[in-house]
């Protein structure tokens, strides 16, 4: 067997069904770990809400939130993968059919930057990126959708040869200039080198590490604590009702690159809406996420 147009199809379209109407395992454990250590009685009820709108989700098949953002999908193709398809307009049709099936509707945020129309098509959309997995007899595919609060705040700088503190700094003022706006706690991503391009591509995938997962990293590892630290104690809290909880998480990657070092910074908000599954050589779907 081959794995075909068909099966990518249908895949995408659960994947971005899925991201809508339930909050990551990971994400709802750390809700509910950061209610238990918040000291303030609305930042504790804010994440109880926040709880109660996840289950009502899932209980009753609807969207966690209005706003479904715009299809992100991160492929990875195993080198010993057998397929015979069209991967990108796979995706591109399973999505069309989403738009036309799924109950309840979404609503048009694909909009073209140059005119400022809405609708549900437009240029490049979906938004695909793809790697490589050695030795893999499958296709892993993570739906990501980008909505307002995982996508507006996000920023890049490039410095010249920077130090940890440099950095730190700059993603600090980062979360500072998001205040509560992305609809914390969030999950913040940062990408650390490479080219341009590269660390963005970086930032946004460190926010789909499991929360709770800790860093290979030694260096890295010790820059999510303080920085973990450092956003909370902003003070912004669980949508801006103050309290000790602004981040669930600082996730870092780095590449090696130039002197120059472009430092990246993305959010997913509170949902941190994020599906992932496989598809085998030999037809089998198995849902990772």
């Amino acid at each position: 067997m081959t794995i075909s147009d068909s099966a990518i199809s249908q895949l995408t379209q659960d994947l971005y069904s899925w991201a809508l109407r339930k909050v990551p395992d990971d994400t709802k454990a750390a809700l509910e770990a950061a209610r238990e250590n918040e000291d303030s009685v609305t930042a504790k009820n804010t994440l109880t809400m926040m709880l109660h709108s996840a289950k009502a989700a899932e209980d009753n098949d609807r969207y966690v939130c209005s706003d479904s953002g715009v299809p992100v999908y991160f492929v990875r193709i195993g080198t010993k993968a057998v397929w015979n398809a069209d991967i990108k307009n796979a995706i591109r049709e399973g999505f069309d059919n989403l738009v036309k099936t799924i109950d309840p509707p979404i609503l048009k945020h694909v909009t073209n930057p140059l005119t400022g129309e809405r609708g549900y098509h437009g240029k490049d959309m979906p938004i695909v990126t793809f790697d490589l997995i050695s030795d893999a007899d499958y296709i892993d595919i993570t739906c990501s959708p980008k909505a307002l609060g995982s996508g507006r705040w996000a920023a890049m700088e490039l410095f010249t040869f920077p130090t940890l503190e440099t950095i730190e700094t700059f993603v600090l003022d980062t979360a500072i200039k998001a205040g509560s706006q992305h609809c914390p706690p969030v999950i913040m991503g940062v990408g650390i080198g490479g080219t341009f391009d590269y660390c963005a591509k970086m930032s946004k995938e460190a926010t789909l590490r499991p929360l709770g997962s800790i860093n290979e990293e030694p260096i890295l590892a010790a820059m999510e604590k303080r920085l973990t630290e450092a956003v909370n104690d902003l003070g912004f809290g669980p949508m801006g009702t103050g309290g000790k909880t602004t981040t669930l998480g600082v996730h870092v990657n780095y590449a090696s690159g130039h002197g120059f070092t472009p430092v990246a910074v993305s959010f997913n908000c509170w949902i941190n809406r994020r599906t992932r599954a496989r598809i085998y050589s030999d037809g089998r779907v198995e849902r990772v996420e």
